[in-house]
C-alpha cells in the first residue's frame, strides 16, 4: 500500500504544537537594552575617536587613541598594558586582559587604531549625516573598536562579563605593519596561543545586500624577479647573442601567467622594468630603467604579490615559480625571492564553522537572518590571520563601512548596535563554555 506522506507530514504539523522560537535570556534582553540606551554614548565616542589622526606613521596619535582606549577598558576591569613598538618603526599595541572563571572558554578580540591617512591627508574629520558618518577610521577600525566597546560595557551592566576570560588586543600598525613581523606581531601571536576563539571586529561583510560572515582569508606576500641577460647590439640578439634580460623576464611573466592560476589564488605583477641600465630604490617601489632601441637590455626587475588560502598553496605554487625562473633563455639567468614579512593566510576550519553556527544561533534570537560563509577571495589579509594556525576564529564583527582607505569612507552607524548585540550575546555564550 502507498503511503501518501504530503497529507500525513501537512496533518502532523496541524495537530501538533510547533516549536516556540527561542528568545533571549533575561541577561541577554538587558545587554540588548544597555545597547540600546548607548546609542548617543557609542556614537559620541566614536566621533572623538575619528577626530584624533592615528595615521599608522603617527605615532603620537595611535598612543593617543590607545590612551582613549584604555580610557574604556580599565573601568570595565580590564588589566590594560601598553605594548611599545619603537623597535618595529610603530607606536605600539593595546593589550587589555580581564580574568573570570579558570573554566570558560578564553576569548581573544582583535582590532586596530591606526588608520590609513596620515595626519597630513585632507580626509580628517567626523561628519554626520543621519544615520551615516564619514570620517578617517570611522569604519576601519574605530567603528570595530565601538562595537568592542558597547558590547563589552553591556556584558558589564548584565553580569555576563564578571566570569569571562577576555583578552583585546588592538594593534597599531595594522595598515602598515611594522618590520620585522616577527617584532610587530610576536604579541599577538602569543595571546592566539592562549585563547580558545578569535573574533576580528574589522569591517561587516555584506552580500546581496544581506549580512554574511567570515571565517577564512588569504595571505598577502611579495615576490621579486631579478634577470640579467648578456647585452650586446640588438642585431644580433637571438641564438647569436642571447635574448638578454627583457625577453626573459617576459617569458618569466607570461609562464607565470599561463601555468601558476588555480582556486583561491591571485598573482599580480606591480612593478617591472628593465634596458640597458637599471636602479630600484631601497623599498623596491620604484625603478629607473634606460638603455637605446639597438642594445640589448642588460638587466630587468619585476615585483607583484602573491594571495593563497593555505600553507601548502603557499609552498606549492611558489616552488612553481622557482622552476619556471630556473629555466632561462639563451644569454639570460634570472632569480625570484619572496618577501619572509608577509601576512600569513587563514583557511577555513570545522572549529571556524562551529562559530559561526553558533553566531547564527544569536542571529535566529535576535530575529536576525542567518548568515552564509563569504568566499575568502573577497577578503583581504589581516591580523587575525596571524593567530589562525593556533585558534579558529570568526571575522568581520566590526561595523557596516564603505569607502575604506578612501576619502569616501563612512559608517553605517546603527550596524554599531546591530552588532554589538551580536557581539554580547556571542562573547557571553561563548564566554559561559567550558573549555
Amino acid at each position: 500500500m502507498r503511503i501518501h506522506l504530503a497529507p500525513l507530514a501537512a496533518l502532523l504539523c496541524a495537530v501538533l504544537p510547533s516549536p516556540s522560537l527561542a528568545v533571549p535570556t533575561p541577561a541577554e534582553q538587558r545587554m540588548i537594552a544597555t545597547i540600546d540606551a548607548e546609542q548617543a554614548r557609542t556614537t559620541a565616542m566614536l566621533g572623538a575617536w575619528v577626530e584624533t589622526n592615528s595615521g599608522t606613521l603617527n605615532l603620537p596619535g595611535v598612543e593617543r587613541v590607545g590612551k582613549m582606549l584604555r580610557a574604556e577598558l580599565e573601568p570595565l576591569g580590564f588589566a590594560v598594558d601598553w605594548i611599545d613598538m619603537k623597535a618595529a618603526g610603530r607606536a605600539g599595541h593595546i593589550v587589555a586582559r580581564h580574568r573570570g572563571s579558570k573554566s570558560g572558554r578564553r576569548l581573544l578580540l582583535i582590532g586596530h587604531l591606526d588608520t590609513v591617512f596620515e595626519a597630513d591627508s585632507p580626509f580628517q574629520h567626523w561628519v554626520r549625516d543621519g544615520d551615516i558618518a564619514h570620517g578617517p577610521g570611522s569604519g576601519d577600525d574605530k567603528g570595530g573598536m565601538a562595537v568592542i566597546v558597547a558590547a563589552l560595557r553591556a556584558m558589564k551592566a548584565a553580569g555576563t562579563l564578571k566570569n569571562a576570560n577576555v583578552t583585546v588586543f588592538l594593534s597599531g600598525d595594522e595598515e602598515d605593519a611594522g618590520n620585522p613581523l616577527a617584532i610587530s606581531r610576536q604579541d599577538l601571536v602569543a595571546e592566539g596561543k592562549k585563547a580558545d576563539a578569535a573574533l576580528d571586529f574589522e569591517g561587516l561583510a555584506q552580500q546581496d545586500g544581506k549580512d554574511i560572515g567570515s571565517i577564512a582569508r588569504r595571505s598577502a606576500g611579495s615576490w621579486t624577479v631579478t634577470v640579467t641577460g648578456k647585452s650586446g647590439h640588438s642585431s644580433g640578439v637571438g641564438a647569436g647573442a642571447g635574448y638578454g634580460a627583457n625577453y626573459e623576464l617576459a617569458r618569466i611573466i607570461d609562464q607565470f601567467r599561463r601555468e601558476l592560476p588555480e582556486p583561491s589564488l591571485t598573482f599580480n605583477v606591480g612593478l617591472m622594468g628593465g634596458g640597458e641600465r637599471m636602479t630600484v630604490d631601497a623599498g623596491k617601489i620604484r625603478i629607473e630603467a634606460s638603455g637605446k632601441t639597438n642594445i640589448i637590455a642588460a638587466t630587468a626587475f619585476a615585483r607583484g604579490d602573491l594571495r593563497a588560502l593555505s600553507q601548502e598553496q603557499i609552498d606549492r605554487v611558489e616552488a612553481k615559480m622557482r622552476a619556471i625562473v630556473a629555466q632561462p633563455l639563451p644569454g639570460a639567468s634570472a632569480a625570484i625571492s619572496f618577501d619572509p614579512d608577509s601576512y600569513p593566510p587563514m583557511p577555513p576550519t570545522a572549529g571556524s564553522r562551529a562559530l559561526l553556527a553558533q553566531l547564527n544561533g544569536v542571529n535566529r534570537d535576535l530575529g536576525l537572518a542567518e548568515m552564509g560563509e563569504l568566499d575568502p577571495a573577497k577578503r583581504g589579509a589581516g591580523d587575525i590571520s596571524f593567530v589562525a594556525q593556533d585558534v579558529d576564529g570568526l571575522i568581520g564583527l566590526g561595523a557596516d563601512s564603505s569607502g575604506d582607505h578612501t576619502p569616501a569612507e563612512q559608517v553605517d552607524i546603527p550596524s554599531i548596535f546591530k552588532q554589538a548585540k551580536r557581539a554580547a550575546l556571542l562573547m557571553s555564550r561563548l564566554a559561559a563554555q567550558r573549555r
